[in-house]
């Protein structure tokens, strides 16, 4: 009989796995799950939580997006081109206090979307070490999951962004780790000295600089200037109190 393989990384405190499987396989064994997605979702939350508002993560950017809105009582967040408020994290600096906010993504938003787990926080690079010790208040054991980008065909794409925040996270964290956590944590070790350097010429970088919003790179790129928690609450992300 083939011996069953298990992928949950249960023997170590902190782990670390890419997208909605990694999700899947790492969450029910640990007490704490820390969900990055730096371009741009979890930056975004970061940017509205300091702002006091309640976003509520969507996977779809279709009519179906609207519904959900409305089915909340919640504004649904526009293209990112057309100037309101949208996964742009720089576009919500102005949203106000208490503001109900549906943000999609294929990625980050979609992971938040269908968590089923009872501890679920944001971390982006703006805010590694205060969600670190939050997530440490909380539990000793971590599933940090690096949302990725989605190939136009629907493949999961690994992002260099997104591994430097969960490594962000991962060195602030205690406990033994999972060899995968030590390649995100030696990843962001190898960039922390230029993080806006390295977004820049990231593919998810180059990307939206190419589209017009550099200024998100680079907030993105802002390393441990935020004390703000995004945690998921029922289905929306709020301020830890």
């Amino acid at each position: 009989m083939l011996e069953t393989v298990t992928f949950d990384q249960a023997e170590f405190q902190i782990r670390c796995e890419w997208g909605l499987r990694g999700l899947r396989e790492l969450a029910p064994a640990a007490e704490v799950v820390i969900l990055v997605d730096v371009l741009s979702f979890t930056t975004a939350l970061d940017i509205a939580a300091s702002r006091g508002a309640l976003v509520f993560p969507f996977p779809f950017k279709d009519k179906s997006a609207a519904a959900y809105a409305a089915s909340i009582g919640a504004d649904l967040a526009c293209d990112r081109r057309e100037g309101g408020f949208s996964l742009s994290p720089a576009s919500l600096a102005s949203l106000p206090e208490g503001y109900r906010l549906v943000l999609p993504s294929p990625n980050g938003a979609a992971l938040s979307f269908h968590p089923h787990h009872p501890s679920v926080l944001a971390a982006c690079l703006r805010n590694a070490t205060a969600v670190a010790r939050a997530a440490a208040r909380r539990g000793s054991t971590f599933a940090v999951i690096p949302a990725g980008e989605t190939w136009s065909t629907g493949e999961l794409r690994p992002s260099l962004e997104d591994l430097l925040g969960a490594g962000a996270a991962i060195a602030n964290l205690p406990g033994s780790r999972s060899p995968e956590a030590d390649l995100a944590a030696a990843c962001f070790e190898r960039f922390r000295s230029d993080l806006a350097g390295a977004l820049r010429k990231s593919s998810s970088g180059k990307e939206l600089i190419e589209r017009g919003f550099v200024r998100d790179v680079d907030l993105a790129a802002e390393s441990d200037v935020s004390a703000n928690v995004p945690v998921l609450v029922g289905r929306g992300f709020i301020r830890e109190s």
